[in-house]
């Protein structure tokens, strides 16, 4: 059994399968608690993890999401079961660092990583169309520096424990959410749970762990990657990637229509803002940082429960971009761009394209 669904994963529609399977879920995991238009936002599921860790104060975005821990177990098992689990690193890791850190600012600027800009499409909100044209937009940048040489080097073999410490922080992080520790004098954080707010908005835990784990499953076997479906389509004519992504939005504009969570429009839609530059702006940020780095947040998740170091450490970019974010009035809110959310983006669009046009070899 296991072998047939295999084949079908790493065959012609494995990245169709994967995209189906998220788009019915992520509606469901909304449903039954997750906050609106967001059953699955890797962006926005760090910022949480990042604001019950106490990297931030918001205290209505502090929540460990299980669904995170299970991408990376079910990514670190299926490697394990198909002899995929390679720990490497080595590949300009404080670079890679910044652009998760940037990459999050975009996001946060826009409210949502590419899955979520798929998402909120497929629940009616056209917010997201003006991301997704700054998405396609930071792509296209990259793939010209991609064009061009651009390269962060190779990664080198590391030992196999390497590889095991995403797992583990994985584990560590599903027993505090379960058990839901305090560490601070009198009774206070971290670990901190928001009581209000997108934070305290969660389907329960065994489900959206259980969700996260046959996605990390799944995105190993298929690669799936929502940046990377562009990328592909663009620089290779290569569909197959792409097949995912229009899966993906099938499935869910279809499930959010059945669960009656369509809502068409511009205003009242949840965790969204209107501001049309600054969505667009802030997703052309995490496309190029996403599109440079190689791969959607939901793709380095996998990539580091395969024992990726590299993918690990955009990842930590990420979370202390979130941190960042929020304690310095950088991410957005439904009222609009946070205060100084305008002036970080453009900041991390200069640093990607200093990136870009430095990190280039002869071609």
């Amino acid at each position: 059994m296991f072998s047939y669904v295999n084949r079908w994963l790493v065959g012609r529609f494995g990245p169709a399968l994967t995209g189906l399977f998220v788009g019915v879920f992520a509606p469901i995991l909304t449903f039954l608690g997750n906050p609106g238009n967001m059953g699955i936002c890797v962006a926005c599921f760090t910022r949480d993890v990042a604001g019950a860790l106490g990297l931030h104060r918001a205290a209505v975005v502090q929540y460990l999401r299980p669904e995170l821990s299970g991408f990376i177990l079910g990514s670190f098992l299926a490697s394990l079961v198909y002899k995929e689990y390679r720990p490497r690193s080595g590949s300009s890791p404080l670079i890679r660092f910044f652009l998760g850190f940037f990459a999050m600012i975009g996001a946060l600027v826009f409210l949502g990583c590419p899955w979520r800009t798929y998402l909120r499409l497929s629940a009616g909100d056209l917010n997201a169309l003006f991301g997704l044209g700054g998405l396609v937009v930071g792509i296209l940048i990259g793939i010209y520096f991609l064009w061009n040489g651009f390269t962060l080097g190779k990664s080198l073999p590391n030992k196999a424990s390497s590889g095991l410490v995403m797992p583990i922080v994985a584990v560590v992080l599903l027993v505090w959410d379960i058990t839901k520790p305090l560490f601070g004098p009198g009774g206070t954080g971290p670990i901190f749970f928001s009581v209000k707010g997108p934070g305290a908005q969660a389907a329960p835990i065994l489900i959206s762990l259980a969700v996260g784990l046959a996605v990390g499953w799944l995105a190993q076997r298929s690669r799936f990657c929502t940046v990377g479906a562009i990328r592909d389509f663009v620089m290779l004519k290569d569909g197959h990637l792409l097949k995912g992504v229009l899966a993906f939005i099938v499935a869910a504009f279809v499930t959010n229509l059945l669960l009656g969570q369509f809502h068409l429009g511009f205003e009242g839609q949840p965790v969204a803002h209107t501001n049309s530059l600054w969505n667009f702006m802030g997703m052309a940020l995490s496309g190029l940082a996403f599109t440079l780095a190689g791969g959607c947040p939901g793709r380095q998740f996998i990539m580091s429960g395969e024992g990726d170091g590299d993918a690990a450490i955009f990842i930590l970019g990420m979370l202390v971009g979130a941190g960042f974010a929020h304690n310095f009035s950088l991410a957005s809110s439904p009222a609009g761009p946070g205060a100084f959310g305008p002036i970080a983006t453009i900041v991390g669009m200069v640093f990607c394209l200093i990136v870009g046009f430095t990190m280039r070899e002869k071609v």
